[in-house]
């Protein structure tokens, strides 16, 4: 398992906020805008051309295991064609398909243009996440992963409340023309970041076979896939879920989750380059726990608040420590492939968790998907603590 980071006096080569770093935020924060803005709205969307919660689960899920796939390739461009080339290619395929779902006939072809859109977030956020370890600085890792996620967590904080207030006033096609739009501001700060050149020291395996993962950030991504699996149940079901308990204030929900993230990445990152993953990973799990038993109970606002509340803690927390732990180890031509690698596990979860709980709320009610979800987490649990017990021996 990793260490903590030596702390040191720093310099001035520890500097985080940096032009490039400021650009890769920003460009960060407006794409997720756009993408959050829809995370809401899709199952709306779905339910208005006539889909049931199954078809839901199957639109939001075929994105997410979109990503997925391309993700190993996105890593494998990342180091030998570089980070703008990837960046750009997969901010314009988001942009047009995003920009394309208002004038979807029909669910089959909303489903193509899922498709599509995972192409380019797998793409983009792949390559995001790379540049944005190349900027920072090593010894800062943690703490500027924590940074950038902020830029996520702020268009969290907004996208989905947003998007549901728009869609009661605009018709779908408007609204989805606006989140292309966000994704256009996104393409245009990319374009003035100074990209770092790749140095390809070991072309041959980076260009040789068919190479999926990065074996160093197995063990991170493997704990993230199980907490978000998690993410699948909120993010497709939760509005649903309220409204049939007829518990008010949905979109303030969103609004309480991505407020406690961006606290939590303010020293959850720091806490993670001193103390490393032991003093994060165990806490925060417990707190995402806590709130998927209170979402499976959820009897009025007050707890759904406070779940959002718990979970925006333990989400935040987890996140940018297994980012940061995912890409540490890895040598320095595999960067990207690690970041292709922790997203990939990132994706199957949201998209394992979006259609198997598809399949549990249709057959069981929306009260059980938070039921799976917590025994989800508490696995993730079992799986760090046999990890931590198995590296402690071979360091022994």
């Amino acid at each position: 398992m990793s260490e903590p980071v030596a702390k040191g006096i720093l310099d001035s080569s520890d500097k985080i906020w940096t032009r490039d770093f400021i650009l890769v935020c920003l460009a960060n924060f407006f794409i997720f805008l756009g993408f959050q803005m829809t995370l809401p709205t899709i199952p709306l969307f779905v339910e208005h051309l006539g889909g049931n919660d199954q078809l839901i689960g199957f639109v939001v899920g075929i994105f997410t295991f979109s990503a997925l796939l391309i993700r190993p390739f996105a890593g494998r461009l990342l180091e030998t064609k570089g980070r703008k080339f990837v960046y750009l290619a997969g901010l314009v395929i988001f942009v047009l398909s995003v920009g394309s779902f208002g004038l979807a006939p029909g669910i089959l072809f909303l489903f193509a243009l899922r498709i599509i859109q995972g192409i380019g977030w797998g793409f983009s956020t792949t390559a995001s996440g790379t540049i944005a370890t190349d900027i920072i600085p090593p010894r800062r890792r943690g703490e500027g992963m924590g940074y950038y996620g902020l830029s996520a967590n702020i268009a969290l904080a907004f996208g989905p409340s947003l998007g549901l207030t728009l869609a009661k006033e605009i018709s779908f096609i408007q609204l989805f023309l606006i989140c292309a739009a966000m994704g256009v501001a996104s393409l245009l700060m990319s374009s003035r970041i100074t990209y770092k050149k790749v140095e390809d020291k070991a072309p041959e395996t980076v260009k040789a076979g068919w190479d999926l993962y990065e074996k160093s950030a197995l063990q991170p991504s493997i704990l993230l896939f199980f907490i978000t699996v998690t993410f699948g149940g909120i993010a497709s079901f939760l509005p649903l879920y309220a409204a049939q308990k007829d518990v008010s204030g949905i979109q303030w929900y969103f609004l309480y989750f991505a407020l406690a993230l961006m606290l939590s990445r303010t020293f959850a990152g720091r806490l993670y380059d001193m103390k490393g993953h032991r003093a994060v990973f165990l806490p925060g799990a417990a707190f995402i726990l806590v709130a998927m038993l209170l979402l499976a109970w959820l009897p009025n606002s007050g707890i759904l608040f406070t779940a959002a509340v718990l979970y925006g803690f333990g989400f935040g927390s987890i996140q940018p420590a297994l980012q940061a732990w995912s890409v540490e180890k890895a040598p320095i031509h595999r960067k990207g492939m690690a970041n292709a690698t922790f997203f990939s596990f990132f994706d199957l979860g949201v998209g394992i968790g979006a259609m198997a709980f598809g399949q549990i709320g249709h057959m069981f009610g929306y009260g059980s998907i938070y039921i799976s979800a917590a025994i989800s987490v508490l696995l993730s649990i079992i799986l760090y603590l046999f990890l931590l017990r198995k590296n402690s021996l071979k360091q022994a």
